[in-house]
């Protein structure tokens, strides 16, 4: 089923995940025992995040060594084992960078093959280097670009422009938001704009980038209102679990944590920054419950402790 038909057809708000890909190596049911701590919360869809390829360098006695390897490939297999095994939706991420034009097409022709109808369309992070494009190739630059390439495979249109009876996927296509903005915006009204490039050309929902500040959410929902988006705009969440995260977090992601939580945290023992962490969250989830979200979204990566621990709080 896809997200929007889980939206439109609920009668509560729903709780969906996201997930990392394991290493290079890893063990699968190291996955499966995090899937097993959270399908109790019966979420309609998992997300599964994709990663391109990264520079390692490596001490040699010849010197530094440069590679350039996936650290997390998987992201398809994982996304139909999950829907195999659990019998719950998957979503994707196709990325732009460090992913050819030709390269996205196969991997949405498997996916589509594979019986997985979401995805979520997104730039990614910028490469530590620049993938070279084969002659004759090409790739998606912005997210908008990405989305009009799926938008064009769910209409019949390929690559190969010749292709007679092309079958048209079908798949709903999710983007991102983010509620303070994306970092290489100008300003926040530029932003939206973006976000509206990207609906009109097929976008049907959003998921927003963390926040630890709700009005930083309600402000973008009513921003992309009053622009005439309309889909489902659906909050991501984040646990806030070490002392480290309040460096990395912004460092990383772009987003604001406020004074009051940073505050708490530096001056909390370590092992109780997770219950701090907890407690914030229980809050932001009750007054966007309050408000009436259609969704809530946890960015739990391969850690299934923090939401173990939000559920007991919130009873659910």
């Amino acid at each position: 089923m896809k997200v929007t038909e889980h939206l439109e057809n609920a009668k509560k708000p729903l709780i969906s995940f996201e997930i990392l890909p394991l290493t290079r190596g890893g063990d699968i049911n190291q996955l499966f025992n995090v899937l097993d701590d959270i399908i109790k919360y019966d979420p309609p869809f998992i997300d599964v995040t994709s990663h391109s390829a990264q520079v390692q360098y490596d001490e040699t006695p010849k010197g530094i060594k440069k590679k350039v390897k996936r650290k997390r490939p998987g992201t398809i297999g994982i996304s139909v084992a999950i829907k195999n095994k659990y019998n719950i939706d998957t979503v994707p991420h196709i990325l732009c960078n460090g992913f050819t034009k030709e390269e996205t097409e196969d991997a949405l022709i498997e996916l589509n093959y594979l019986g997985i109808e979401n995805v979520l369309a997104v730039r990614g992070d910028e490469l530590q280097f620049k993938k070279p494009i084969p002659e004759g190739k090409s790739s998606n630059i912005y997210a908008l670009d990405l989305v009009n390439q799926i938008a064009d495979m769910n209409r019949g249109k390929y690559l190969e422009e010749d292709l007679l009876d092309a079958s048209p996927t079908n798949f709903c296509i999710g983007v991102s938001g983010y509620p303070e903005k994306h970092f290489e915006a100008p300003n926040i009204n530029t932003d939206i704009k973006y976000v509206k490039e990207k609906i009109d050309a097929g976008g049907e929902y959003i998921v927003s980038q963390m926040f630890f500040n709700n009005d930083h959410y309600f402000n973008f929902v009513k921003r992309c209102r009053d622009q005439g988006i309309d889909v489902p705009i659906v909050p991501g969440l984040k646990i806030l679990g070490f002392k480290s995260q309040l460096t990395n977090i912004p460092k990383n992601f772009y987003v604001e944590i406020p004074d009051e939580l940073a505050s708490e945290v530096m001056e909390a023992k370590p092992e109780h920054v997770l219950d701090i962490g907890v407690e914030w969250t229980a809050k932001q989830c009750e007054e966007l419950l309050n408000k009436g979200v259609p969704s809530l979204h946890f960015y739990i990566m391969l850690n299934s402790k923090p939401i173990t621990k939000l559920m007991k709080r919130l009873n659910i």
